[in-house]
C-alpha cells in the first residue's frame, strides 16, 4: 500500500494492512499489531529537487484476519501517535509537530479504521476511514500479505503491507512548500500476533 500521506504523515497512513472493518467482524481471528515490527513510513519531495522521507515510531492496534470467513471478516484499526514523527532532524519535526503541521497539542493521533476489504487472503482493496489533523475521510487503497504463520515463540503471525499517496490539503494542512510537496506518499508495514 504505497500510502502517500502528505507531510510525513503516516497514514495514516499509511504499510501494509488488512482487510475491512472490524464492526462488522464478530468471530473472526484476532491480532494484536506488533509495534517493533510494524512501521508507518513516508517521503515527500523537498523544494522538487529530492526526497524528504521521515516515520511515525509510535503505533499501535488491533486486525482480524480469517481468510476462512470471507471478506467481512477482515479488518484493522491502527492509531499512529504524531508527536512520534521522525525524519532524522530535531528542529524539523519540531515543526512539524506544531501548528504549523501536524498540531500535536490539538490533535495528538492519526487514526485509521476499516470499512471494507475487497479481495482474499493473499491481498487486495482495503476502504477505510483516515482521521489525520482533525479532519476524517474515506480513503482507499491496495494491500498484500507478505506472509504469515508460527514464530519462533509459540505464536502465530500475520504481515501485510500497503501504500496509498495522501494530499495534504485534503487534511487542511496547507503550509506552502512548494507545489512539489503537496502530496506524501506513505508505506506501511503491518506485523500482527495472533491473540
Amino acid at each position: 500500500m504505497k500510502l502517500s500521506v502528505k507531510n510525513a504523515v503516516a497514514t495514516a497512513a499509511l504499510s501494509a494492512v488488512v482487510l475491512a472493518s472490524s464492526s462488522f467482524v464478530v468471530s473472526a481471528e484476532e491480532y494484536q499489531i506488533d509495534p517493533t515490527h510494524s512501521f508507518v513510513e513516508f517521503k515527500t519531495k523537498h523544494l522538487g529537487f529530492s526526497w524528504l522521507s521521515g516515520r511515525f515510531n509510535t503505533i499501535d492496534g488491533t486486525m482480524t484476519f480469517d481468510p476462512s470467513k470471507g471478506a467481512e471478516a477482515q479488518g484493522i484499526e491502527l492509531v499512529i501517535d504524531a508527536n512520534s514523527i521522525d525524519t532524522n532532524h530535531a528542529e524539523r519535526d519540531k515543526h512539524l509537530r506544531s501548528a504549523d503541521f501536524f498540531d500535536v497539542a490539538n490533535y495528538p493521533t492519526i487514526t485509521f479504521k476499516s470499512t471494507k476489504f475487497e479481495g482474499d487472503e493473499n491481498g487486495g482493496t482495503l476502504h477505510g476511514d483516515l482521521t489525520l489533523h482533525g479532519v476524517t475521510k474515506p480513503i482507499w487503497f491496495e494491500v498484500k500479505k507478505i506472509g504469515e504463520g508460527k514464530d519462533p515463540w509459540g505464536g502465530y503471525r500475520a504481515g501485510f503491507e500497503g501504500q496509498y499517496t495522501l494530499t495534504r490539503s485534503d487534511f487542511d494542512m496547507n503550509y506552502d512548500l512548494g507545489p512539489g510537496a503537496q502530496q506524501v506518499e506513505v508505506d506501511l508495514f503491518i506485523e500482527a500476533i495472533k491473540k
